[in-house]
């Protein structure tokens, strides 16, 4: 019979009090910045949320949540990956970026991080626009339009690893539902054969702007 022994599930609907650190304190997450931003549990929400946050300083500001670069998700066995999420305010400033998916370690330059499936709104170029792109040390697919937006309003996204890591597939929410985006690219991972962890960065160039990003929940699964 499948289960526990066959399959893994890793979940954070991020309930509860806790405070998320640079020094982790005992939670998967680790929060890495540079400058002022902030990532913090969410009082009063419905459901559990965290919000990553620029502070209103003019300065840059990187702020990640991630495992801390400890790497614990077999890209071979990995099946998928959710992530819902919202920005907090109608688009981003044009100064601000966002990045959520899987990486390898981490990098404040997001095209500098040698492995990643990730969703991305960059801000420099549209900022509501979703782009998804791949990297495995070898193949690169960078900033793929996907025709889709993210705005003030949850959206869930969906990495699928399903059909192996020569044939990574990202989805979308739209009126109907999930559906697959940019689905004339292929994004092959196979050249890399180490573990990922999940990710979500907001950064800022030099600017006062206090665009903000809300994760409702990640959730990500795979086989033992």
């Amino acid at each position: 019979m499948a289960g526990m022994q066959d399959f893994w599930c890793f979940e954070d609907d991020f309930f509860g009090g806790g405070t998320l650190s640079t020094a982790g304190q005992g939670d998967p997450w680790v929060v890495t910045t540079t400058g002022s931003g902030t990532a913090a549990y969410v009082d009063g929400s419905a459901s559990g949320e965290v919000t990553i946050d620029n502070e209103s300083t003019g300065e840059v500001q990187n702020t990640c949540l991630s495992f801390g670069d400890k790497l614990a998700m077999d890209i071979d066995k990995i099946q998928g990956a959710e992530f819902r999420i919202k920005m907090n305010q109608a688009a981003l400033d044009a100064t601000t970026s966002l990045a959520f998916g899987l990486t390898g370690d981490r990098n404040d330059a997001i095209d500098s991080v040698a492995q990643a499936a990730l969703f991305r709104v960059i801000g420099g170029d549209s900022t509501t626009a979703v782009v998804v792109e791949s990297d495995d040390g070898t193949n690169d697919n960078n900033d793929v339009a996907t025709g889709q937006t993210l705005i003030n309003a949850y959206k869930l996204f969906k990495i699928d690893f399903s059909q192996g890591t020569s044939d990574v597939r990202f989805y979308m929410d739209d009126a109907n539902g999930l559906r697959r985006v940019a689905a004339g690219t292929t994004f092959d991972m196979s050249n890399y054969t180490g573990s990922l962890q999940p990710f979500v960065q907001l950064q800022k160039t030099s600017d006062t702007n206090t665009d903000g990003v809300t994760i409702d929940y990640v959730k990500v699964w795979g086989k033992r």
